[in-house]
């Protein structure tokens, strides 16, 4: 189906929209996909998540009504966007189970435990989303920056968690040649197994723009190395790369081993054509078949699930 139908059917019948699509896909791909319809972001997102699951026809829909109706007595409340369970224990220490428990719930309790974030919390209840595609649009942030983060399968000791650390920043790495970009400070985050602790990282500043792998991976583990927790389980990891700008604006350093930079990212550019044209798992790294790496095993998934290979 071409783009100009699907923008009609976006213009007058979303749901019909929506049906169109998953049938394309799967007549495509040979996937089953879903959808999530809603009269705002948050709504259209829960209807994705929660609803489209329990549908025939793997299409959720959501109005604000609505959403009261079926989903202000659902439980758990981890199953809503942005609550994750660290959040969820907290609201259910205030006797907070559901979202009907969080859109009567006394606001000023709320802020007090949540801070700004209440605000959030309490328009999610209702069903209600201040921010539009529109606003989204508009949005011109003032860094530009590169963000990845991954819950990982089971618990990872400080070991195998380092080892997927130096994936993620494989992955970063490539990705940030492939799109002619540079950085000169990345950030890292660690969070705990049953948040058994507070979490973990910082921001690193790098003295050149760089995105050699070599240089990147050298900043994250010394974040790594000096701020992680090594008895504590590991079940989360997220790495940013701040400050992105393009390769062209980078002024050259006469203390840099231009040559050596040079030669490396050529190699990377060479695994990024090789994996474009004949898949992710073509080319890798010894360090992706060892035990406990990831890598293999997301580039097989799609939005985050089975993709059937």
């Amino acid at each position: 189906m071409d783009a100009t139908k699907y923008l009609k059917l976006y213009k007058t019948n979303p749901i019909e929209l929506a049906k169109t699509i998953i049938k394309d896909v799967f007549k495509t791909y040979g996937i089953t996909a879903t959808a999530g319809v809603g009269t705002n972001m948050y709504l259209a997102k829960i209807a994705l998540d929660i609803t489209a699951k329990h549908n025939p026809n793997n299409i959720g829909y959501l109005d604000e009504e609505k959403y009261k109706k079926e989903l202000w007595q659902h439980k758990p409340l981890s199953d809503f966007w942005q609550i994750e369970k660290g959040i969820e224990r907290r609201l259910n220490k205030m006797r907070i189970f559901t979202m009907y428990d969080v859109a009567h719930a006394e606001p000023k309790k709320l802020y007090k435990e949540f801070g700004v974030n209440a605000e959030y919390l309490i328009d999610h209840s209702w069903g209600k989303e201040s921010c539009t595609i529109a606003d989204i649009k508009k949005y011109k942030p003032k860094t530009n920056s590169i963000s990845n983060s991954q819950v990982l399968f089971e618990d990872y000791s400080f070991i195998k968690a380092r080892l997927v650390l130096k994936e993620m920043v494989e992955l970063g790495s490539l990705r940030l040649i492939e799109n002619n970009l540079v950085t000169d400070t990345v950030g890292l985050y660690i969070g705990y197994s049953k948040d058994a602790i507070k979490s973990t990282g910082g921001t690193k500043k790098i003295i050149n723009y760089t995105n050699v792998y070599s240089e990147l991976l050298k900043a994250f583990l010394e974040i790594y190395d000096k701020t992680t927790n090594r008895n504590v389980a590991i079940r989360r990891i997220g790495i940013n790369f701040a400050n992105v700008i393009e390769t062209e604006n980078v002024q050259l350093s006469l203390f840099t081993d231009q040559e050596k930079i040079d030669k490396e990212r050529k190699l990377e550019l060479a695994m990024c054509s090789i994996k474009n044209k004949m898949g992710k798992n073509t080319i890798i790294r010894g360090m992706n078949l060892e035990e406990g790496a990831t890598t293999m095993v997301r580039n097989k998934l799609i939005g985050g699930h089975n993709g059937g290979e």
